[in-house]
């Protein structure tokens, strides 16, 4: 502790970073980490695992057809009027007792909230901007879109088993972590034949890292992502990120829907525009942020873990889980600016994701990833009631487990029509969100 502040001092005395910021030490070159130039001058650390497998190539199942069509009208009040045209992936028919049916499925999404009603007008008129108020009720105004989207999305979804030779799943760590965090699973996918790759973003790990705050921003990360992608893509890719990793991954997915076969995404939040806090902790100074890093670390343990004992202290110093310098720690949290990240932009996704979330996640609350499983065309929300926001770290099993089950699933074939009883009445449900 009293060697962090004689350093923060330094820093505040000289002008300089008290962390040099430079890769860290590493004596693995070998068994399976690669270093890939980006740039001139910009090397990431990759771990790449190709397994020998028994099998080269399993011939692959027939899957199933997905076909989703959906129409998002954007109004100027900052509405989202989502409205679920055509059909699910696996339509599911079930009796409706009042006889009625169902056949679209509308969702109504509050933005920004609605500019209050007037006062009502005891006659009937229209005011110069068209609106129309009605006798003895409140005033409806005509609501102009701003912007109409119409998704018409036809996908077909097989099963993605690690003896499958086109089949690669790569893993994207968030601010301050490692390709470390990954351990557990890149193990077990490994051992299960699963090609992985899992890249250190610039500045964390054994990454090189630029002492300019622009080599941050996201629009800088996301074309490491881009490169990293093109390098070690198959045909079919799993994409799997957490926290600000899921960004990436969802930069991927609508840049290249034909590759990106299914994506998960692990406490990643709501799909909103990234926009940098103005208050906040990571505005200070570098050398103030080097002075209070012991006790940012111990709010990370506190935040970050279900439980903080001593197993939770030595995964954060075994996997690197907070060992950023100042400097890109400051830089990360200050460049996540991505203002096409809309709602719009994540409801364009036609890819199958599954959310995990934890719990007990104090950095991400559930309702954000409940948001994000309602914009998207086809979504599966898991909650893990022993975890928190490192939830891979915490519970691997679970975690693997859940992966393992959703890079099997491909949709049912549809059922062969069946003449229908006399008397007996179907609603069809196109249920595009699955939350458990």
């Amino acid at each position: 502790m009293l060697t962090t502040l004689m350093d923060g001092l330094l820093c505040c005395l000289t002008g300089k970073s008290a962390n040099v910021v430079v890769p860290i030490e590493t004596s693995e070159p070998a068994d399976g980490y690669e270093f890939v130039e980006v740039k001139p001058g910009r090397v990431l650390r990759v771990r790449h695992i190709i397994p020998e497998r028994e099998v080269v190539d399993e011939p692959r199942g027939p899957g199933g057809t997905v076909h989703r069509k959906r129409k998002i009208t954007v109004y100027r009040n900052g509405q989202l009027l989502i409205e679920d045209l055509g059909d699910a992936a696996r339509q599911e028919l079930l009796h409706a007792q009042n006889g009625e049916t169902q056949p679209n499925c509308t969702v109504e999404v509050e933005l920004a909230d609605p500019p209050s009603n007037p006062t009502p007008t005891a006659d009937p008129k229209a005011d110069k901007t068209g609106s129309v108020v009605g006798t003895g009720g409140p005033r409806k105004r005509w609501r102009k879109p701003r912007r109409t989207v119409v998704i018409d999305s036809e996908r077909k979804i097989t099963s993605c088993k690690g003896t499958h030779a086109d089949v690669a799943v790569f893993f994207v760590h968030g601010v301050g972590g490692s390709l470390d965090i990954w351990g557990s699973q890149l193990d077990f996918f490994s051992r299960l034949g699963y090609e992985v790759i899992a890249p250190d973003l610039a500045g964390h790990g054994a990454s090189s890292a630029p002492q300019i705050a622009a080599a941050y921003t996201f629009y800088a990360l996301a074309e490491d992502m881009r490169s990293i992608f093109k390098r070690y893509a198959r045909k079919r890719n799993i994409l799997i990120g957490h926290s600000y990793g899921v960004s990436f991954c969802t930069f991927l997915a609508h840049e290249y829907p034909d590759q990106v076969h299914k994506v998960v995404m692990i406490n990643g939040g709501g799909p909103t525009a990234l926009e940098p806090s103005l208050c906040s902790i990571f505005n200070l100074p570098t050398c103030v942020l080097h002075c209070l890093s012991p006790c940012l670390a111990w709010s990370f343990l506190k935040a970050g873990f279900a439980r903080q004992g001593a197993k939770e202290k030595q995964l954060l110093k075994d996997n690197n889980a907070f060992n950023v310098s100042s400097f890109v720690l400051r830089a990360m949290m200050s460049g996540q600016y991505w203002p096409e990240g809309d709602e719009v932009y994540h409801a364009e996704i036609t890819v199958p994701i599954l959310l995990v979330h934890g719990m007990y996640d104090k950095f991400v609350p559930i309702e954000e990833d409940q948001r994000m499983a309602e914009i998207l065309l086809l979504a599966f929300l898991k909650i893990i009631n022993e975890g928190s926001h490192m939830v891979m770290m915490e519970c691997p099993e679970s975690v693997n487990t859940l992966l393992h089950e959703f890079f099997l699933w491909e949709p049912d074939s549809p059922p062969k029509s069946k003449p229908r009883q006399q008397g007996e009445v179907y609603c069809i449900v196109p249920g595009p969100v699955l939350i458990e």
